[in-house]
């Protein structure tokens, strides 16, 4: 809690990377519920508008280097829960 906390996630590809590569940072609670996206990248990172991650997303990423890193800021006991990295770089997934 209040310390920024990194979620790495790293990837492969056989496929070489281009502009058309999409990571997606997904979230559920603990409790349960829906999965919502908290963070969108293509070619350019798009931290969500809206919930509970608004303006506490950053981008630490180099898909150059198989690295679709993210940290969150000013983290919560609330915040605790399942993230999922997901990356596809076409034709390869």
């Amino acid at each position: 809690v209040g310390e920024q906390v990194l979620l790495k996630c790293s990837f492969k590809s056989s496929s070489p990377i281009t502009e058309s590569l999409l990571v997606d940072w997904t979230y559920r609670p603990l409790s349960g519920g829906q999965m919502e996206t908290i963070f969108h990248y293509q070619s350019v990172p798009h931290p969500t508008t809206a919930g509970k991650f608004k303006d506490r997303i950053s981008w630490l990423g180099n898909v150059a280097h198989g690295d679709a890193s993210i940290a969150i800021q000013s983290p919560e006991l609330s915040d605790n829960g399942t993230f999922i990295c997901s990356v596809k770089n076409p034709p390869d997934v």
